[in-house]
């Protein structure tokens, strides 16, 4: 095993989570007594559930407050009004947003219902919105089979930044149960660029399951390429893996 990027492997997603949701309370907690707001980059998807259940469970514990908390969401799927139920504006509300005390202010999630001759403005705010609140504290992030990080899909450059993205075949079949059809998934995106993500000054990449071993050793020991951009978290400061024992299988 050869890897650079420290991984972290667990009995199960369970215990992972916990353990990473309690390092970012702690963060958080040590970022707003510096008298300042923490600010995080979050992800989307099956894989974060576990660890937005248990923000969720620290925050009614009175554990973890999110009254000084800023977040950027990694992406947004195009064509899709914040209400509809597989956008990722109503997947936020519904899995963290709702139940916890961050100010409604303080989410920022790009807008999937942009017009096309507003896009690319709209992209470049965004990434000015990132500037102004201090860049990003902590950055959560999956892995998607094609490798991708947000909708960073093969050919992303490194430094790449907000943007339209078109989705992968493979992405958007792993979309389509979800969606009730291959048919009714996106072709296109908003997503944080690779450049974008690697300016968080600290990064957690998560993943669940075997179908997911062989893409996170591949990001893991094989070379840093566009083809798969979580192999760009390799020359990152402060990246780590958090990995349940199928997921680290192949390690």
């Amino acid at each position: 095993m050869t890897e650079s990027i420290p991984v972290r492997i667990f009995p199960d997603r369970t215990e992972a989570s916990r353990t990473l949701a309690l390092e970012l309370a702690a963060l958080i907690r040590t970022i707003n007594e510096s008298g300042r707001p923490a600010v995080l980059g979050l992800a989307t998807g099956r894989t974060p559930l576990p660890f937005y259940g248990e923000l969720i469970r620290l925050h009614r514990e009175g554990q973890l407050s999110f009254a000084k908390v800023i977040t950027f969401n990694l992406d947004e799927y195009l064509g899709l009004p914040g209400n509809h139920p597989e956008s990722y504006r109503a997947f936020m509300r519904r899995e963290l947003f709702d139940h916890v005390d961050i100010p409604a202010e303080n989410l920022n999630i790009p807008d999937g219902m942009v017009p096309p001759e507003a896009l690319e403005a709209h992209c470049a705010a965004y990434e000015e919105l990132i500037r102004a609140a201090g860049g990003i504290d902590f950055q959560l992030l999956g892995i998607g089979r094609t490798g991708h990080i947000g909708f960073n899909e093969p050919g992303s450059p490194r430094g790449s930044r907000t943007r339209k993205v078109e989705l992968d075949p493979i992405t958007r079949q792993d979309a389509a149960p979800a969606f009730g059809g291959l048919e009714n998934v996106p072709e296109y995106a908003i997503s944080m660029g690779c450049g974008t993500i690697l300016e968080a000054r600290r990064i957690a990449l998560l993943a669940w399951g075997a179908a997911k071993a062989d893409i996170v050793k591949e990001a893991l020991t094989g070379p840093v390429t566009d083809q798969v951009s979580a192999s760009f978290l390799q020359e990152h400061q402060d990246a780590t893996f958090y990995l349940d024992a199928e997921a680290g299988s192949k390690l």
